[in-house]
């Protein structure tokens, strides 16, 4: 009888491109400018990205483009919320206090602000390229490639 192996490291490699971007602007804004410079058109999407476990809203847009089968996502890494602290019943006044805590989409960047994530199933795309050209845009303080095989929370990766 014949024995068939199937490796699994075979299905497992990532097809696509993360770049951290590293800047002080709105999502909104961000997204204008790369679809202004990248020549894409990403969309806001009518629903944040959402995490049940930490309570915690990501803005994310999207753009498809059909001919080339490559999809574009650019998502916040960072979401601040204001949440109520923790006090001691003891205490001399018994208000409420808030706090904004931050949540990180990707923690072990916990400075990136935005994430630039292009599905490239089929199509090579030039990351020097797409960097440069980002990094052309002056309200953008840096961009760099992050190795998504090296994060352990890139299971917050799957948008779909």
């Amino acid at each position: 009888m014949a024995l068939h192996k199937l490796f699994v490291e075979d299905f497992d490699e990532d097809s696509f491109l993360l770049l951290a971007i590293h800047c002080t602007l709105e999502d909104y804004r961000v997204a204008y400018l790369l679809n202004k410079q990248l020549k894409i058109n990403l969309k806001r999407k009518p629903h944040n990205l959402d995490y049940k476990y930490t309570s915690a809203s990501y803005s994310i847009y999207e753009w498809e483009n059909t001919n080339q089968q490559v999809t574009w996502n650019l998502v916040s890494n960072i979401c601040r919320k204001e949440e109520d602290s923790l006090s001691s019943s003891g205490g001399l006044f018994n208000g409420k206090e808030k706090i904004i805590r931050t949540h990180n989409l990707i923690p072990e960047y916990k400075k990136v602000n935005y994430l630039l994530k292009i599905n490239n199933e089929n199509y090579q795309i030039s990351e020097k390229k797409i960097i440069d050209d980002i990094q052309d845009i002056q309200q953008i303080a840096t961009v760099y490639s992050i190795d998504a095989n090296e994060l352990k929370s890139k299971d917050n990766l799957i948008f779909n």
